[in-house]
């Protein structure tokens, strides 16, 4: 897997989204599939 660099400020932006000793790892995808969720809504949206 890669190693990703983050700075202070993006690791506690991080914390702060965590729930419940919720890994970096959950949580990315968690926040990759919210982004393709609506990436894909807005896609179908302007098929109008």
């Amino acid at each position: 897997m890669p190693k990703v660099d983050l700075d202070e400020e993006t690791v506690e932006r991080l914390d702060a989204l965590r729930v419940d000793d919720e890994s970096y790892d959950e949580l990315v995808n968690e926040l990759i599939n919210i982004y393709q969720a609506e990436e894909l809504t807005l896609f179908r949206s302007g098929d109008g």
